[in-house]
């Protein structure tokens, strides 16, 4: 050991020669290493979120594409076999209501359809590359507002517009029920036969899911972002440590 420590050392071979992590290195050389390593681990850093976001992107395009097709298939089934009482006389508001609200919700799922169909495979093309360097190639930095805009009309707007959708079908369906046997025996029951009823207890069982529905995603989205900020101020808070520590070792070398 004290051999080791003996062995004289020759002032003309310069100290970055040595080996890296040794005690002879100068320290510049320690300096500029240092910041070179922050300046790549910040540059793989940023590769690395952006190749989250191409992830989390097509996360969310493949997941509004399978959503949308499967309610706007539902509510175009439910349009298409729902079957009217001819003798019976619906509420004008009724009708129009669901025919409004099925329209619309074929639509709204049909944009984000369309929206996750054409961006989509230029993601998944770019996804499918395994370099480093082709996620540049990629649109979703330049589509993510409608990318986001087919997430929220397919996962929040389609789906309360789905709810609607079951409620009024609840009415629809039910509301004939035992109303044509009152007037045959021309016994009038306003608001109590059984299809009024059991379309007022669809009508009370989703409205609480619905409000449900809006409180659970108001609480993930909040929640969501509070995650996020949480984890930038700690990759902030980590960059100021290193900031700190390397103004006082320059401090220290001006003062020797």
């Amino acid at each position: 050991m004290s051999a080791e420590l003996n062995v004289p050392v020759d002032p003309s071979t310069p100290a970055c020669c040595s080996e890296p992590g040794t005690k002879g290195m100068d320290y510049r050389d320690w300096v500029r290493r240092s910041y070179l390593e922050l300046v790549t681990s910040n540059h793989h850093s940023v590769q690395a979120l952006s190749w989250r976001k191409l992830y989390l992107s097509r996360a969310k395009l493949k997941a509004s594409s399978r959503t949308s097709a499967l309610l706007s298939g539902f509510a175009m089934v439910a349009m298409v076999e729902v079957q009217l009482e001819v003798r019976y006389e619906y509420p004008q508001m009724l009708l129009i209501a669901f025919s409004a609200c099925t329209t619309v919700l074929v639509a709204v799922h049909l944009f984000a359809l369309l929206i996750s169909t054409c961006i989509l495979p230029n993601v998944e093309a770019v996804s499918n590359i395994h370099n480093l360097n082709s996620i540049s190639e990629s649109p979703h930095e330049r589509m993510h507002p409608y990318i986001e805009l087919a997430w929220g009309f397919s996962t929040v707007l389609g789906i309360l517009l789905f709810l609607a959708e079951v409620v009024l079908l609840s009415w629809i369906k039910f509301l004939p029920v035992g109303s044509l046997k009152n007037e045959t025996t021309k016994v009038e029951k306003p608001n109590g036969h059984a299809g009024w009823q059991s379309a007022l207890v669809s009508t009370i069982i989703m409205v609480p899911v619905g409000l449900i529905f809006v409180v659970f995603t108001i609480h993930f989205y909040r929640s969501l972002v509070r995650h996020k900020t949480e984890r930038h101020n700690r990759e902030i808070e980590e960059l100021h440590k290193l900031k700190v520590q390397l103004d006082g070792h320059d401090r220290g070398m001006q003062v020797v």
